[in-house]
């Protein structure tokens, strides 16, 4: 039997949406108020989703503790309180839209959960807006 155990979790980061490559004109054109380039930050809120068998021993698909830790050393002890672009080493390169930030949970928790899990992001960005990734 499978089942979905679920936990949500809170960051607060800054970020700027923007190219270098790309002139401010283009920036501001494409990204708006979110290419300002003295930032503007988010207090993002997310859900992690792991889906697995039931460990007939325990009664678990994962104990939500070990997950909990995960998340905080993963994710939010990681991202909380930073400035995206300047201080997070997967977006020296990348743009930290919420598409890339909820990638980038992804990766980091899929290196430390079973692999036999499947795992799925919900990261919100504001209350209206969410993007979820679940590794396709």
């Amino acid at each position: 039997m499978r089942v979905t155990v679920k936990r949500k979790a809170h960051f607060n980061a800054a970020h700027r949406l923007y190219r270098k490559d790309w002139s401010d004109a283009k920036n501001e054109a494409i990204f708006g108020l979110c290419s300002n380039p003295h930032y503007h930050g988010h207090n993002y809120d997310f859900w992690v989703e792991v889906t697995g068998e039931i460990d007939p021993e325990t009664g678990y698909v994962i104990d939500m503790k070990v997950l909990k830790d995960h998340v905080n050393a993963q994710v939010c002890n990681y991202m909380d309180h930073k400035n995206l672009n300047e201080q997070v080493e997967e977006f020296s390169d990348l743009n930290p839209t919420a598409e890339h930030i909820a990638f980038v949970i992804w990766t980091r928790l899929r290196k430390v959960l079973d692999k036999d899990f499947d795992l799925r992001i919900t990261l919100f960005e504001t209350e209206r807006n969410c993007v979820v990734y679940s590794g396709e």
